[in-house]
């Protein structure tokens, strides 16, 4: 984490260190002498593992100390299996807005939507997500208030840890979203459930769903106010943004649409006292932590603290060359891998896409057509994201390499577009005029004036506009999804179905599928369709 957000990096705790308790009557004790007595005996212990919660998103271990999540899934690179990479390969590489030329069967099965059960990759995201889950649940269960009222905590410092609580029980609820929108019905397992020999069950993707709405409900009083928390920690203001994300796509997960519920909370977020950065560019440099009023929650990353070759780094080095003037320019004066680019439907979007009207156009160079997904030049480089500050200088990097940019989870300019949706797919409590202002607030900033502003929208533009402001930040799967253009032939980008001119696909590709070594190991689960 960035110093900004003081649980610091030297806590990489085992979240199963209380599993010594079972061998009270033998009074063992871990070699390393710590103890849930002693972790768990004062509100500066609680902080420390508040910060392991956290560090599951930016941190992957390969030391040996704490729990090791480097051979998720059995993979031993473990920037391959970092949160944001594993989720973002599989939220961008199956869309219009990146392609891989890396010669690799398994990510090119993400372009051609035709993976497996056995796609190592899709496997990295399912079980980086419970991982996380499993760390949420050990400190949501060692901070119960009868385990509070056991140790002997004065009410200040119990309050202070249930906001802990509530902020690991925001992040699980995030991570079972990110379940629910990839993999629709996965396991399902909360503190309550035992530890140790435990086979999870699975859990409907209606009830999970109802699920992570009760959950962001319960907590919200127990947070902090939007924009009071740390930097880089969960306040209501994400918990609001991140129900607003449920119910806008409430249809496709449920069958039920819950737009007006999608306008509550994108307008709870809206008036909560965020603002629009004025310059777009510098919502992905180095210094975006700094006076970000835009930003609801980011996951933190530094390049000294918190060293990780997924995250913004992969984002960064992967989408730049060798050049090493560019690179310089880029702020990884040693990096540049080569291999993420866009199809040509992403610039296209932009219309004139060199960056002389709208400057969200952020491109490099390469050929716009992609006639060869493993050219290097083929697709236009994307540079929205670079370890620059908004001075010109690199920050501190241990290689020239790793990079200190912060990850957008939430931002504003989302529920600008939340609420925009929503009123022009019937929801109520919004207003078309409201909608209209708050789409040409986006198209403002984009232009630096008012040309690109419109006097009217409909949903296709909504869509359009969700991909030039939120492009490569997650968002393409699950928004094509539900404007029903993901698997179908109504909408194609090059290399769509392994076609150069884009086809589409069977439906079920939809949904992945949960990990065929999961299915065989827990006999709960039923795998999803045509899988």
């Amino acid at each position: 984490m960035k110093k900004y957000f003081s649980l610091h990096t030297t806590v990489l705790l085992a979240v199963t260190i209380l599993l010594s308790a079972c061998h009270k009557d033998l009074d063992l004790q871990p070699l390393n002498a710590n103890t849930s007595e002693k972790q768990y005996s004062n509100l500066a212990g609680y902080k420390q593992v508040l910060a392991k919660v956290y560090g599951s998103y930016s941190l992957v271990s390969s030391n040996g100390v704490g729990v090791s999540d480097v051979n998720i899934a059995g993979i031993t690179d473990a920037g391959t299996t970092d949160f944001l990479r594993s989720w973002w390969n599989l939220q961008e590489l199956t869309t219009d807005e990146a392609i891989c030329a890396w010669n690799d069967a398994i990510l090119l099965s993400f372009h051609n939507l035709n993976w497996t059960s056995s796609n190592v990759f899709v496997n990295a995201a399912y079980a980086r997500s419970l991982f996380q889950i499993t760390v949420c649940n050990e400190f949501i269960r060692e901070s119960a208030d009868e385990k509070l009222t056991a140790r002997g905590f004065k009410e200040s410092d119990a309050n202070t840890i249930r906001q802990f609580r509530a902020e690991a029980r925001f992040l699980r609820a995030f991570q079972y979203w990110v379940l629910i929108d990839l993999f629709g019905n996965p396991p399902f397992v909360t503190e309550a459930d035992p530890i140790g020999k435990y086979i999870p069950k699975q859990i409907k993707r209606a009830d999970l769903f109802a699920y992570i709405e009760s959950e962001l409900k319960a907590i919200e009083n127990d947070l902090a106010a939007p924009r009071q928390n740390e930097y880089a920690r969960a306040d209501r203001g994400a918990a609001w943004a991140l129900l607003a994300r449920l119910y806008l796509n409430a249809k496709v997960y449920t069958g039920n649409d819950r737009s007006t519920d999608a306008i509550t909370y994108a307008s709870k977020v809206i008036e909560s006292g965020y603002a629009l950065k004025s310059n777009y560019k510098t919502l992905f440099m180095s210094d975006n932590d700094k006076n970000n009023t835009e930003v609801i929650l980011p996951i933190a990353f530094d390049a000294t603290n918190s060293q990780n070759y997924g995250g913004t780094t992969f984002l960064i080095c992967s989408a730049h060359g060798t050049n090493p003037a560019d690179n310089q320019a880029f702020g990884i004066p040693s990096g540049g891998w080569l291999g993420n680019r866009s199809t040509k439907n992403l610039p296209l979007a932009f219309g004139d896409y060199s960056g002389n009207a709208d400057k969200r156009a952020l491109f490099g160079p390469g050929n716009l057509e992609v006639n060869d997904v493993v050219v290097f030049n083929d697709g236009l480089g994307v540079y929205k994201f670079n370890n620059i500050t908004s001075a010109g200088t690199i920050p501190p990097s241990p290689n020239g390499v790793l990079c200190s940019v912060d990850f957008p989870l939430f931002r504003l300019a989302e529920m600008y577009l939340v609420y925009a949706e929503s009123v022009l797919r019937g929801g109520t409590g919004g207003t078309q005029a409201k909608a209209l202002e708050y789409f040409n607030a986006l198209r403002t900033r984009g232009y630096g004036n008012n040309s690109g502003n419109v006097s009217a929208i409909t949903l296709a533009d909504v869509l359009n506009e969700r991909s030039r402001e939120l492009y490569w930040e997650g968002f393409r799967r699950t928004d094509l999804i539900r404007y029903g253009q993901f698997t179908s032939s109504s909408y194609l980008w090059p290399w769509k179905g392994g076609v150069k001119g884009g086809a589409g696909v069977d439906a079920h590709f939809a949904l992945f599928p949960i990990p065929a070594a999961e299915t065989i190991a827990n006999p709960n689960l039923v795998q999803n369709p045509n899988y």
